[in-house]
């Protein structure tokens, strides 16, 4: 297998990789804001573009770096005098700099992600020797007026090693560079990483720019869109994960359990708990784990505000979470039982228990708290 047939660590399986995402939806401000650094001649070396996994970090990098590749200096006018400043970060898809990024061949662009190791898999961080590529990058020839940019993703990723060699770049940048720096959780950065940089922060999107989104990547809406929002939460990536893996399906089958407590239905878990089971159910497992935990936050809520969360996640939804949680103290129930069931999961997890085992744990841990 080629390098180039291996599965890349800035990419979402079943989406298209941001470089050829050329629309952004929901983050005008953002876009906005740097685009008034650009034009107003105080555009910073490093940028740190923070919020939740999904909601279009990696598309906004990538559209910066093909905006500053193929976009002259607002004094760079020549004979014909300066060019009018650019409204919007919007690169003609013909243009030759965003054929060169298209094919990975724009010289003056450098992505460093997590990499693969001699065993060829893929690391679990990003390592020294990835950040220091970058000098070769900085010591070749620059191209087209000497910009260069550079795509992070995701800074999170580095380890200490990493991270110490990228904050020696931030304090001396090279000249005309750019660095651009993709971040799900900013505090695991080091603070002299953060300080360093100018941030932007991207929020949930919202259902219509979500759908728009999803369907700019190709992805074929399923019935009840709005449920997928309310479970993805504004996140496209989470969004492409679980229409992929039937995650609609999956959460209304948790409800329809949840709804047969405190009595519940066990023919229905112990259902649940076997398609946990086997190599090929891995993902699915790690779904379901995940769909728990935001039934339990939402059932929590509920208690909390004595409403349901709008938009319903699945038909019928609303009713079930106030049967189960139709005061504050049933909330506080259900907050604690969340934060005991995400310790009892890491720790089957750590020791390899029997995923179907952790499955029922946790539903006979939903039945007590129910029954109370």
């Amino acid at each position: 297998m080629s390098d180039d047939d291996l599965p890349r660590a800035d990419q979402a399986e079943g989406a298209p990789h941001p470089r050829e995402t050329l629309q952004l939806f929901g983050h005008d401000a953002a876009e906005a804001a740097f685009l008034d650094a650009f034009n107003s001649g105080r555009l910073h070396h490093g940028w740190l573009i923070t919020g939740p996994r999904g909601v279009g970090k990696a598309t906004l990098a990538w559209r910066i770096a093909r905006f500053l590749l193929a976009t002259p200096d607002a004094d760079d006018g020549g004979l014909f005098g300066a060019p009018p400043p650019p409204e919007s970060l919007n690169v003609d898809p013909d243009h030759p700099v965003s054929h060169r990024i298209q094919a990975f061949a724009e010289p003056g662009l450098a992505a460093i992600t997590r990499s693969y190791n001699d065993r060829g898999r893929l690391r679990g961080e990003i390592v020294v020797d990835d950040v220091r590529k970058l000098n070769a990058f900085f010591g070749l020839s620059a191209t087209d007026g000497g910009r260069r940019v550079v795509i992070i993703d995701a800074a999170d990723e580095m380890n200490v090693s990493a991270a110490n060699a990228l904050l020696k770049m931030l304090e001396e940048p090279p000249a005309r560079t750019i660095l651009l720096l993709i971040s799900h959780q900013p505090s695991r950065l080091l603070p002299t990483i953060r300080s360093r940089c100018r941030t932007l922060r991207l929020a949930p999107l919202g259902a219509e720019d979500m759908q728009a989104a999803l369907a700019q990547a190709g992805v074929e809406l399923p019935e009840g869109s709005d449920h997928l929002a309310a479970l993805a939460a504004g996140s496209v990536g989470d969004a492409l994960r679980l229409v992929s893996l039937k995650g609609l399906e999956l959460y209304r089958d948790l409800t329809a359990l949840a709804d047969s407590m405190p009595r519940l239905d066990r023919m229905k878990a112990m259902a649940l708990a076997e398609s946990a089971v086997g190599a090929k159910a891995a993902d699915r497992f790690e779904l379901m784990l995940t769909l728990t935990d935001i039934l339990l936050a939402r059932l929590a809520r509920t208690g909390a505000t004595g409403q349901p969360p709008f938009p319903e996640a699945s038909p019928g939804e609303g009713a079930i979470l106030q049967r189960l949680a139709p005061d504050p103290r049933k909330g506080r129930a259900w907050a604690d039982l969340a934060t005991l069931v995400t310790d009892r999961t890491r720790h089957g997890q750590a020791v390899n228990l029997d995923p179907a085992a952790l499955v029922l744990d946790t539903v006979f841990k939903m039945q007590e708290t129910a029954a109370r």
